[in-house]
């Protein structure tokens, strides 16, 4: 049995694992999903180690899991506490003491998202609905609605203080349907930036919230070792 650790992306809400939570039970593992209040100015990168590591506690066979933005956060923690595997899913991969307002520009996402755009036939600004709800069922976007948070800007300016990555196997897991970071994108940014190659599954940017049941099962086969 693994301790799965879940570390939500920008905003911070522990909710967005609340579909995840109980498919990696049912497999026999232990998750926590972590809530950080990232709408708090007063917090910061740091910060938020401190709260995924006080999260972690004294659990063993932990794997950390990181969505998006938790990039920045889980290579700071997996330096204070035993990690077995990192998870990273649809990743923000930091480079040593970049800021996630660099980060934008410095990988070209924004080009990356306008082209992915253009030849899918889709035009215009970003939508919410169209580049992260696209794939997540209705009724989980109703009742997410009141769980969402506009994340400060705080962390945006602060550097991710990790020297190197972090000695630790890393796996990084991307949805195929990502509109946001497109696959082709999120490929070129990981090799580049870790050396690695990535693992596809159906699912969007919010791959948790709409296709839980085959990430649990990713999840898992990785801490198996059969994938």
């Amino acid at each position: 049995m693994s301790t799965f650790v879940l570390v939500p992306g920008a905003g911070g809400a522990g909710w967005y694992w609340h579909r995840l939570v109980p498919e990696l039970e049912r497999l026999g593992h232990q998750a926590i999903a972590v809530d950080i209040r990232e709408d708090d100015p007063g917090l910061g990168l740091q910060d938020y180690a401190n709260i995924v590591v006080a999260a972690t506690g004294d659990h063993r066979d932990v794997v950390l899991v990181g969505q998006s933005l938790g990039a920045f956060t889980v290579p700071v923690v997996a330096g204070r506490v035993p990690v077995e595997l990192i998870v990273l899913l649809n990743p923000m991969v930091p480079l040593p003491g970049e800021t996630p307002g660099e980060w934008w520009e410095a990988t070209g996402q924004p080009q990356a998202l306008a082209l992915n755009d253009r030849l899918n036939g889709r035009s215009g600004d970003f939508d919410e609905r169209v580049h992260f709800l696209h794939d997540v069922p209705p009724e989980v976007v109703a009742a997410g609605a009141g769980e969402q948070r506009a994340p400060a800007g705080t962390p945006f300016r602060q550097p991710c203080e990790i020297d190197r990555w972090p000695d630790v196997p890393t796996k990084v897991l991307v949805g195929r349907d990502d509109r946001f970071f497109p696959l082709d994108f999120q490929r070129r940014v990981v090799r580049a930036r870790l050396g690695l190659g990535i693992d596809e599954l159906p699912g969007g940017h919010l791959v948790a919230l709409s296709n839980p049941v085959e990430l649990a099962s990713r999840l898992d086969g990785y801490t198996r070792g059969s994938q």
